[in-house]
């Protein structure tokens, strides 16, 4: 993501609902009184991430989502069905998802009709009959009403944010259960396919490659299909009355472009060089990770800042240059190889600001090493509140700020002179090459540092990242 998002304001979080069967187990995980019972239990409510403890649930993984909606901005109604294929990873009686969306009418597991209830950001499902370990099993959630945006912890939104024609839709750090029934969390990734039915004057541009659109009776219904795993915050169908292009790079990859025409003029030095961006990242970091590529430049004044959604980053402004090419560096490093934990953050936002200062240096601008040594960056005087918080766990209030971006950055720049350019750039492709379409830590980033290097690095690594104060020899 970039802007920076520099933003206070705190989030009011939403209890979390208990991970407990509704017939307690006994020790062995039978029910009481019926030893031989099939062993069931309820799926956690949580992947305990520290940022966001009601994020991601437990005892499936999720493996493709289709969504069918119609939408009308003049109301602002969604109609809705969600249709979610997992497997069960454990027996269960009950399972979780997030959902913090419009009111839901039905919920069937494998065709059967079952209870549910609501409790914050839950939807807590009680299929019958029950799950087994290793049993494929598809939900179908119905759901109609105005989905909205949520607040982040630092005071900027996303989720379902309502435009002047049509809605922007973006889903870091916790967006995505604002308008769909999830898993929400970075480390259960699924396929997309979307079913967008619009006013036809409007356009809905989704992840993926555009599979169909047909017009009739005064509407028009979009097909959007994402055939790479996927977070769940990297999703979007972002509607609006767009200007759309469509041309390949080089290389032969798709790029399709949607921009709101009052941003054309402005954006268009940054949208003619996605081919180029993409060419000079792919001999960097190995190839593009994605069947298509492109961006979707939208009017969107409350938002502020642009994301890294899969395969077209999304803007909610004028694109610049270097903002074009640090979302779109994202498709390697925060999309394709995501954060375990929103802790890990600097790996997606330090690898894509470095990413952007090496385009800036191939482009004619100012070098890395100006960029690394400038004011806003090392050249920050040692008493600056900017090296006060630990790079490897900035905070969720913090986790936008300039700091997992500036100083991861500059993190990867001193590794870059701690063990050479050759075994720099093998490390930065063997990292997107060896995690591809998965998630990965901090301490995996520097396992495979010192594993490429075969140099000791924890002294390197603990100064730039666990510790508070400006780095003076590495």
């Amino acid at each position: 993501m970039t802007i920076p998002r520099l933003r206070g304001a705190a989030l009011a979080t939403v209890a979390l609902v208990a991970a407990g069967s509704a017939v307690a187990p006994d020790a062995a995980g039978a029910a009481p009184g019926n030893p031989g019972a099939p062993r069931y239990s309820a799926g956690a409510a949580s992947v305990h991430d520290p940022y966001f403890p009601e994020q991601g649930n437990g005892g499936y993984d999720v493996q493709h989502y289709d969504l069918t909606f119609s939408y009308d901005p003049a109301t602002r109604l969604m109609d809705a069905t969600a249709t979610i294929t997992a497997v069960a990873t454990q027996d269960l009686d009950r399972f979780n998802l997030d959902f913090r969306g419009p009111e839901v009418s039905s919920v069937t597991v494998n065709g059967h009709a079952h209870d549910f209830t609501r409790e914050g950001q839950e939807l807590i499902v009680t299929p019958r009959p029950k799950l087994k370990t290793g049993q494929t099993f598809t939900v179908v959630v119905k759901y109609a009403g105005v989905p909205g945006p949520i607040t982040d912890p630092d005071g900027s939104i996303e989720g379902w944010v309502p435009t002047d024609d049509g809605v922007f839709v973006a889903g870091e750090p916790q967006g995505a259960p604002a308008w769909l029934p999830t898993n929400d969390h970075p480390t259960d990734k699924a396929t997309f396919r979307f079913t967008a039915k619009v006013p036809e004057r409007l356009t809905a541009v989704g992840n993926g490659q555009l599979l169909s659109r047909e017009t009739r009776d005064g509407w028009t219904t979009f097909v959007w299909d994402s055939t790479e795993p996927m977070a769940t915050y990297l999703a979007t169908i972002t509607i609006g009355n767009f200007e759309v292009t469509e041309s390949t790079t080089p290389s032969g990859i798709p790029v399709y472009v949607a921009v709101d025409p009052r941003l054309v003029a402005g954006s268009a030095a940054a949208v003619a060089q996605i081919p180029k961006m993409i060419d000079f990242f792919s001999t960097k970091f190995g190839p593009y990770p994605f069947a298509s590529t492109g961006a979707i430049i939208d009017r969107a004044p409350n938002v502020g800042y642009a994301l890294e959604t899969q395969t077209k980053p999304i803007f909610s402004s004028t694109a610049s240059v270097g903002t074009m090419a640090h979302e779109l560096a994202h498709q390697w490093y925060g999309d394709s190889v995501s954060p375990e934990r929103w802790s890990d953050i600097w790996l997606n936002e330090g690898f894509a600001t470095y990413a952007q200062w090496m385009y800036t240096e191939y482009n004619g601008g100012a070098s890395v090493s100006q960029t690394f040594n400038s004011s806003s960056n090392y050249g920050r005087a040692a008493s600056s509140s900017f090296w006060q918080t630990v790079l490897a766990d900035p905070g969720p209030v913090e986790m936008f700020s300039s700091i997992p971006y500036n100083r991861g950055a500059m993190t990867l720049h001193a590794l870059r002179g701690k063990v050479g350019d050759d075994t720099f750039f093998r490390i930065l492709r063997e990292w997107a090459a060896s995690n591809r379409y998965r998630h990965a830590s901090t301490a995996d980033f520097i396992a495979m540092a010192e594993r490429e290097s075969g140099q000791d690095l924890d002294a390197f690594f603990d100064v730039w990242l666990y510790q508070k104060g400006k780095p003076t020899t590495w």
